[in-house]
């Protein structure tokens, strides 16, 4: 198929054809009529080369076709059902073991994994995310990711994880296929099914996943038949200006009142979070779990 393309400059217009590759000016006077071509280059896609988990290296023309996102999604869904949906995790990549949020983040992943017995799911990468991924490693329960190659703030790209093996997480092309993923791994197909959402401390990435997710929950896309808890873990009050926002929001009109409150459970530590989710499952808990914690923290104990 081809087509042309005909635009008025002043006195010239020039005209485009896709068969010839050419451009041409031509003087709208007729009695001069000159021609002037350009000649284009013909554009050819370049094959690159993507590695994946298994170490493999394969050739494609990328974003050639919609069929390359589906297969990755196909390969996402494949790797939730051969280790099972769970809790995702949604957090920043950039707070280091060093930070308080990371110490609070490995002892809610450890704690999380032991209650609801259950597959971890994160982005597969560090920060946050790598506190949540070690948490569940120390309980003794299985662990999943959606790696993207590379993160917001690191200067190099890798398609490997440092230490998880190469069967428990996919390397992503495609952002829309990791986001399919994170959210399909929370979906409970059944009442046994305990999965979970928990929103850590994060930047501009980790508030993407956030507001789709939430807005999946609001539009009943997740949870219609079985809910799913949402957590909003507001360490240190950080998440604290963006709930005032969104209660100006309400006063704006643009949410109803009480909306985004009812999609979500505002977690200010551990111990909260733990207890909703027990709640949530009818799970017994230990009472002594928030002292348990405080005392680990406060001599260091947490790694």
């Amino acid at each position: 198929m081809g087509f042309s393309v005909a635009v008025s400059l002043g006195s010239h217009h020039f005209h485009r054809s896709s068969y010839h590759r050419t451009l041409q000016f031509l003087p709208s006077d007729e009695r001069e009529r000159h021609i002037i071509d350009f000649k284009f280059p013909k554009l050819k896609a370049r094959p690159r080369k993507i590695s994946f988990c298994k170490r493999e290296f394969i050739e494609f023309e990328e974003r050639t076709s919609a069929n390359e996102v589906k297969k990755e999604i196909e390969q996402c869904y494949e790797l939730i059902h051969r280790l099972g949906r769970g809790v995702v995790y949604l957090g920043s990549s950039r707070m280091g073991s060093n930070h308080p949020h990371y110490l609070q983040t490995l002892e809610l992943g450890r704690e999380i994994a032991k209650l609801l017995d259950c597959t971890s799911w994160t982005g597969a990468g560090p920060g946050l995310m790598d506190a949540a991924i070690k948490g569940a490693l120390q309980a003794g329960r299985p662990v999943g990711g959606f790696k993207i190659s590379k993160e917001a703030g690191e200067w190099t790209a890798t398609n490997f994880h440092p230490y998880l093996p190469s069967d428990t997480y996919l390397t992503c092309r495609f952002f829309s296929a990791r986001k399919h993923g994170l959210v399909d791994a929370v979906v409970r197909s059944g009442s046994s099914d305990r999965t979970a959402v928990v929103a850590l401390p994060g930047g501009i990435g980790t508030l993407d996943e956030v507001f789709e997710v939430l807005a999946l929950i609001q539009l009943e896309r997740i949870g219609s038949e079985l809910p799913v808890p949402f957590l909003l873990m507001n360490y240190d009050s950080f998440y604290s200006k963006l709930l005032d926002f969104l209660d100006d929001c309400e006063d704006w009109g643009t949410v109803s009142k009480g909306e985004v409150a009812s999609l979500w459970k505002i977690c200010d530590n551990n111990s909260e979070a733990l207890a909703y989710l027990a709640d949530f499952y009818d799970l017994p808990r230990s009472e002594n779990f928030g002292h348990e914690i405080g005392l680990r923290s406060a001599h260091g104990t947490v790694s």
